[in-house]
């Protein structure tokens, strides 16, 4: 493999052609940020997506290291003498890392091993008599006895015999060819095995896998992940199961080739490498890269529900009480006005004595009234239900016009002692924060959750079992597309939002916040390039995810890069119109019926400028200062309790989908506890993922198939909704 074939490489497993391809690996290496080529460079890479640039961007890593890998042990090979032109020929048109390795094998330096020490007692030779095959008559022993040396402790005949095997051993176990036979043949074949290693009682998690086996090739990952979790415990002992003397007949079949005196001396050193060497460095690659794809797998399913997490509808507008539940330290409230100002603190007791909770009441009536609260924004978690009881009757009895919303606040507690809360929230108690922040992330779910380490959001599967390196990439990207997608307002954005924009790094973020309260609110993207260490580079990379509502440009305020700001003020001459229009209601009611209907193609000839940014230029001249997550429909809110009891098999209800994982869907139907919809009963329709079906967020109609009130378990049906509902 060469350099200048990895972007046709990339572009047959993408599906794409190699110059696209070729442009966006030169845009990478040009420091240009995912976002912004994705967004702003659209000519130069053919419209790939974030998705095609990312993984063109892994993939050129990954190719990249293996070229450097191949040179290294070409080097390493000829550097031994032991080079070969077939061999050169094999690395070279070797094309995944594992075969590369398994051709380096042999010559890769190692610690002494049982079939080094005999050839340095000279007993290579006999291997190589006894792997020729071509005695048919006389004593293996007798052969062997003429290597029989007192200087190289080789006592006896059998003791040389032994030796060569070792090396016949050794050489069958390394070769490339019986390795990648075996690897077939153990993916085909081989099961994963599970026992207890503990009693019954310390091992109720794992009971399931008590006695359990499964074939690899069949194993999900969130099984996998499970085995994986119940070895480290200690609680499993696993083991890869397969019929090993069958193998042992496989591999012989390979080797021996003819009926010589050496046969049943060959056939035992084969035997005894595969036991002693092969079979148990094929497992240990067997399990490793079961649990990589396992573990990419849960990485993938946990970007994938982060991401309509983020996306959310903001329930703008509102002034939110936030209540993060509690029982012996008592419900914690923070009043956060519309802006995300904290308006009122304070602390309720609703599960102590009756004088408290009436007490708790007065208390949140009067604040309810006094700040015009519209929303409630409850948290899930302890004494979540007793919460929610208490939220639902104070509406009730005194006829309120508030809705309450039962709030994810997985995370809350993080970010409350984290150090960007005590600087945002200074005056507060730590345990106050919680409840400020379980406020504002319905206000505006994108701009809070993003200060919180999206691992401790909660929206995944075994996300502590994972490479944390990994997650931790994966959500990161998610978190910027996200961000970047909707674009931030550049004078109320927080430093952790802006931490996020493309080009903009944390040094940076806090520079554009030290600015703005220095020198008050931005008023052109311009005025970035004053901010301290925020030059022409990032200026160009972040200024098109940025927005200043009251801008004097009011291009300022859309997708619209400054560097197309000539071309757009073109484009809306080219429809009869100026840029003052866009700042007119009744012209830019005009202009956002003429740009969707703009011919998009014609603009960008007569304009000379590509058609992609002219049609994103047309976009966002119809609809200026759009926030994207309006097409989201808004979170679910609610003035009564449903109770468990309230619950009965065949009920339709409404709910909001929680978590996906791969067996399954768990969904918010309004009580204590959530919902399964397990993977069976998502679709009629056959389906790769149950991300393929729903996402995080979303509000959808099940039926109640299964109620069991002692073990808390509600089993849900989203195939099996009646159509017309």
């Amino acid at each position: 493999m060469q350099i200048t074939d990895i972007p046709v490489i990339i572009a047959h497993e993408l599906a794409v052609k190699p110059q696209q391809v070729t442009a966006t690996i030169n845009l990478l290496d040009d420091g240009n940020t995912v976002p912004f080529i994705a967004r702003y460079r659209k000519e130069a890479t053919g419209e790939l997506n974030e998705e095609h640039i990312r993984t063109i961007e892994e993939r050129t890593q990954y190719l990249r290291n293996f070229i450097k890998r191949q040179e290294e042990i070409l080097a390493s090979i000829e550097a031994q003498d032991k080079l070969t032109p077939e061999l050169t020929q094999a690395i070279q048109s070797a094309t995944k890392l594992q075969e590369l390795e398994d051709l380096y094998l042999p010559y890769r330096p190692k610690k002494r091993t049982r079939a080094q020490i005999a050839r340095e007692k000279g007993l290579e030779p006999l291997a190589e008599i006894m792997l020729s095959q071509q005695l048919t008559t006389g004593d293996l022993l007798v052969i062997a006895a003429e290597y029989i040396s007192e200087e190289q402790e080789i006592t006896t005949a059998e003791l040389a015999l032994s030796g060569a095997q070792d090396i016949i051993a050794e050489t069958v176990s390394e070769e490339a060819a019986i390795r990648a036979l075996l690897r077939k043949e153990l993916w085909q074949k081989a099961e994963i095995a599970t026992q207890l290693s503990v009693d019954e009682a310390e091992a109720k998690e794992f009971l399931t896998y008590k006695e359990y086996r499964e074939p690899v090739r069949h194993m999900p990952s969130h099984r996998i992940l499970a085995v994986n979790r119940g070895e480290t415990k200690g609680a499993l002992k696993v083991e890869l199961a397969i019929d090993h003397e069958a193998n042992i007949r496989l591999i012989a079949g390979k080797i021996i080739t003819a009926d010589s005196i050496c046969k049943q001396a060959i056939t035992d050193a084969i035997a005894d490498g595969y036991k002693r060497l092969l079979f148990p460095a094929l497992e240990r690659e067997i399990r490793a890269l079961l649990t990589e794809n396992a573990e990419k797998q849960a990485i993938r399913v946990f970007g994938l529900n982060l991401r309509p997490l983020l996306l959310q509808a903001p329930l703008a507008g509102h002034t939110v009480m936030g209540l993060d539940p509690g029982y012996r330290t008592g419900c914690k409230l923070a009043v956060v006005g519309p802006t995300g100002a904290v308006l009122a603190t304070t602390t309720l007791y609703l599960t102590m004595s009756d004088r408290q909770r009436q007490e708790a009441e007065t208390k949140a009536l009067a604040l309810i009234r006094t700040h015009g609260v519209t929303l409630i924004s409850i948290g899930n978690g302890t004494a979540s239900y007793e919460t929610e009881e208490f939220a639902a009757n104070l509406i009730s009895t005194n006829n309120l016009d508030v809705h309450y919303i039962i709030t994810n606040e997985a995370g809350a507690s993080v970010y409350s002692a984290s150090k960007l809360a005590k600087e945002e929230l200074p005056d507060l108690d730590v345990s106050i924060r919680g409840a400020v922040s379980i406020a504002r992330r319905i206000q505006d779910p994108l701009a809070e959750l993003v200060k919180i380490d999206p691992k401790s959001i909660g929206v995944g599967q075994y996300q502590h079992d994972v490479n944390q390196k990994e997650l931790s990439e994966t959500l990161t990207n998610v978190v910027e597309s996200c961000v970047n997608h909707v674009g931030v307002e550049l004078n109320t954005a927080s430093p952790a939002l802006l931490t996020y924009v493309a080009g903009i790094n944390a040094g940076v973020a806090k520079n554009i916040v030290a600015y703005r309260t220095e020198n008050g609110q931005f008023k052109s993207r311009k005025e970035l390039l004053k901010v301290t260490r925020l030059g022409k580079a990032a200026f160009t990379q972040c200024a098109g995810f940025l927005r200043i509502a009251q801008a004097g440009n009011p291009l300022d305020n859309t997708p619209v890069h400054p560097e197309s700001y000539e071309l757009a003020e073109s484009i809306l001459d080219k429809l009869g119109f100026t840029l003052h229009d866009l700042s007119d209601k009744t012209r830019l009611a005009a202009l956002q019926q003429a740009a969707p209907a703009a011919d998009a193609a014609k603009l960008a000839d007569e304009l000379k400028a590509g058609e992609p940014t002219v049609r994103d230029i047309l976009a966002a001249l119809a609809k200026p200062g759009r926030d994207p997550r309006e097409d989201v429909p808004p979170p679910q809110t609610r003035k009564n309790i449903v109770k468990l009891s309230d619950i009965t098999p065949g009920t339709l209800v409404k709910g909001t989908v929680h978590n996906v994982t791969d067996f399954g869907v768990f969904v918010d139907i309004g009580i204590k506890i959530n919902g399964l919809i397990h993977r069976s009963e998502l679709s009629y329709k056959r389906f790769r993922h149950p991300t393929d079906i729903v996402a995080v967020g979303d509000i959808i109609d099940v039926v109640v198939i299964s109620v069991d009130e002692e073990r808390k378990r509600i089993g849900l049906s989203l195939k099996q909704v009646p159509k017309e509902s």
